[in-house]
């Protein structure tokens, strides 16, 4: 019996390891992961990527699917091409898909992830990002910016009509953008050269920008996190974080000293220090500082670039450019200026600004997420804490959504088409969608909009040195918010 015993107590642990290791790789054999490309060592698929990742990253689509899982490094990435794909993350299983993983360089510069675009999915993102929607991006508070919007546009027509010969409209746009959200999100300009501060802000956006869109290879192969102490990005890290801090605690201490002032629309910082001071929980000024990085973020170069990508694509097609004229200038007949009320009756006006983001979507790749427990896409199998990403640049251009014509700037497209920029239609999302959509979208379309319309009513373009239209460079600079590669230099005469 004690033998017996004994056989049994040594034998036991084997079957229960036995049993394990049997419903482990069964379930393992039952799994159906995503399809992916062949990887090497270490690296993984990195080396598959390139200088513009959206286009890498829809070619590799091509052979393996519109939904593939790819890995960088040790790291998981599944990547979505097509509308059907996006709906099932960013609307079937929003809230699973609803979290962020953590980027190294984004979350020194974000305070800990604390602003709206990087912060974990939770309490603590629910409450900001409400403040952002209710309280700063309203239809409402937007609204109340217009007198802003209408001074800086026009600003920007006298400093075009004052230029000699040619314009470079790709700064001036940059220029437009930074006041705009200055005034707004700041109470006064600092950024386009008003005085040194107003410099080195400029510098400190200019700086902040690129390095969110920086790779940093330790976030997919951890045990090559050095390489960013000897190439001298972290320090660079360090640094921008530092000055952007302190700049911007200054720019909070002005206004507690100040306070609230009679007769002034309150601007973002006006707005968050009362919801600092009136929260029931705790809210610290690295808070305010982090939400307000994000207004920068999002709110200068990608609306400068979907602004700059627009006027380019109407340069590119006069015939496309004559139609937007003719409604422009039949409603602002016999005035100065356009307003922003003349903008609701310019249907091709707005079909135009949707089309140039169709084409050219601010952020190709929309900020990753990944899901909160194991799930499946369309019938695939996918890990917790995979990251996701959503090839918006190849969902919008996609001809199983938009025709045989779908690499075509052609505003008719919109004008009887029920499909919005809002992210109800997932064959359309310059802006995200779901949880996780840009707050931001009503803010940048009143500016960009407005310019739009005021330039074409003002001025016809031409190009410099004889260039003709049809051979504009429409070549793309890599990078996060995926710019022009050559400045967009333009000769513009008025309007006769």
């Amino acid at each position: 019996m004690v033998a017996f015993t004994e056989l049994t107590a040594s034998i036991l642990p084997l079957l229960l390891l036995a049993a394990f290791l049997y419903t482990y790789l069964r379930r393992r054999s039952l799994l159906r992961p995503p399809p992916s490309p062949r990887k090497l060592p270490i690296i993984g698929n990195l080396h598959q990527l390139g200088a513009f990742p959206h286009r890498s990253l829809h070619s590799l689509s091509q052979h393996h699917g519109h939904l593939m899982l790819l890995h960088l490094g040790s790291v998981p990435v599944l990547i979505a091409s097509s509308a059907a794909a996006a709906a099932e993350i960013m609307k079937t299983q929003d809230s699973l898909f609803s979290n962020r993983p953590k980027l190294s360089i984004a979350d020194r510069l974000t305070y800990g992830s604390h602003d709206v675009g990087f912060a974990p999915y939770g309490d603590y993102w629910r409450r900001v990002r409400s403040v952002c929607v209710l309280q700063l991006l309203s239809n409402k508070r937007v609204q109340s910016y217009r007198r802003v919007r209408e001074e800086e546009t026009s600003l920007l027509l006298r400093k075009i009509a004052s230029s000699q010969n040619q314009t470079n409209l790709s700064e001036a746009f940059q220029k437009l953008t930074n006041d705009v959200v200055c005034r707004i999100a700041l109470g006064k300009k600092y950024s386009g050269g008003d005085g040194e501060e107003g410099m080195v802000f400029g510098e400190i956006v200019d700086a902040l920008i690129e390095l969110l869109g920086t790779f940093s290879v330790g976030d997919y192969v951890p045990w090559l996190g050095w390489i960013n102490r000897i190439n001298g990005l972290d320090a660079r890290v360090a640094s921008v974080a530092k000055m952007y801090d302190e700049f911007l605690q200054r720019v909070i201490e002005e206004h507690r000293e100040k306070g609230e002032r009679e007769g002034r629309v309150a601007d973002f910082v006006d707005v968050l220090l009362q919801f600092q001071r009136e929260s029931e929980e705790k809210v610290e000024d690295y808070t305010i500082k982090a939400v307000i990085e994000d207004m920068f973020n999002a709110g200068t170069h990608t609306t400068s670039t979907a602004l700059e990508w627009t006027i380019a694509e109407l340069i590119k097609n006069p015939r496309t450019m004559k139609t937007l004229q003719t409604e422009v200038r039949e409603i602002g007949k016999g005035k100065d200026e356009i307003n922003e009320d003349d903008i609701e009756k310019m249907p091709y006006l707005k079909a135009a600004i949707k089309e140039g983001l169709r084409l050219h979507a601010p952020t190709p790749l929309l900020l990753p997420r990944e899901p909160t427990r194991d799930t499946k896409v369309l019938g695939y199998d996918v890990a917790r804490g995979t990251q996701v990403m959503i090839n918006a640049w190849a969902i919008n251009k996609d001809p199983a959504s938009w025709g045989e014509d779908a690499e075509e700037f052609r505003p008719e497209r919109f004008l009887d088409s029920s499909v919005d920029l809002r992210g109800q239609h997932l064959q359309f999302i310059p802006f995200g969608a779901g949880r996780r959509g840009c707050p931001g979208i009503t803010f940048t379309l009143a500016v960009n909009e407005l310019a739009l319309a005021k330039l074409v009513h003002k001025f016809d373009f031409g190009l410099p040195g004889g260039v003709r239209v049809e051979d504009l460079d429409m070549s793309e600079a890599s990078g996060v918010s995926v710019r022009r590669k050559s400045p967009l230099v333009v000769v513009a005469t008025p309007a006769a």
